[in-house]
């Protein structure tokens, strides 16, 4: 309907989730994304997710708002392992921030990495050695259930698993069923199926997770860089 338009500018990296990118190609309307503006700020989310997990931070501050006074025993992070699940921008900052506290860091990637900051690793020795894993794959069809029950499973007893890219990655029924069981130990999310959750979300009801509202990228910092690029992109054409 919009026979003028000539350039879509989308201001985010997953264009695919909210514009049909086939008939945008079929009319001639170019799609641009914005990489990398808010690698830092998700890095840093995820950090904090992490943390928050493993020192039950939003359970206690919950608690004692509620009047309560419930002192819980947490997880020291130094010296043990987080695995990375993807290396590009965001996971190569959250690999900088986990080294800086202490954490002895591994990856995997999709695609070889020339470059990579730490060790690199196949999947099996991810999963073995990781006492904490963080998610950074973009979603597609290959991606989709990346953590599928199989691998979730495979993973250490009590793994901390942090996803601040995107609620498909994982498939959640059987993350469900593993957090009652204690397979995983905790799951610390910033992304959801469906956005905003609705009450019947059953994410909500579960005791070991840590929810935040798809906040990661949203920072003032993070904003600016992103609608810099954005007019750039626009002004290019």
């Amino acid at each position: 309907a919009c026979k003028g338009l000539r350039h879509i500018v989308f201001l985010g990296t997953g264009a695919g989730s909210f514009i049909d990118l086939a008939a945008a190609e079929t009319c001639g309307i170019k799609v641009s994304t914005i990489k990398g503006y808010g690698d830092t700020t998700v890095a840093e989310h995820a950090l904090g997710l992490l943390l928050a997990a493993c020192r039950n931070i939003a359970v206690m501050h919950a608690d004692m708002r509620a009047g309560g006074w419930r002192t819980m025993q947490g997880i020291e992070l130094k010296g043990k392992t987080l695995g990375l699940i993807g290396l590009g921008g965001i996971g190569r900052e959250m690999a900088r921030l986990g080294t800086g506290i202490g954490l002895k860091v591994i990856a995997w990637n999709r695609s070889k990495v020339a470059d990579a900051p730490v060790p690199m690793v196949d999947l099996d020795a991810l999963f073995a050695q990781s006492d904490f894993l963080s998610l950074h794959l973009g979603l597609n069809d290959a991606t989709r259930h990346f953590l599928n029950r199989e691998r979730m499973q495979q993973a250490k007893k009590g793994v901390v698993i942090v996803n601040t890219a995107r609620a498909g990655l994982v498939d959640e029924p059987a993350l469900l069923e593993l957090l009652k069981s204690g397979q995983i130990g905790h799951y610390a999310t910033d992304v959801f199926s469906q956005e905003p959750v609705t009450p019947s979300e059953p994410l909500l009801k579960a005791a070991n997770v840590t929810l935040t509202a798809h906040a990661g990228y949203n920072t003032p910092e993070a904003a600016m860089t992103m609608y810099r690029r954005a007019i750039d992109l626009a002004a290019a054409g």
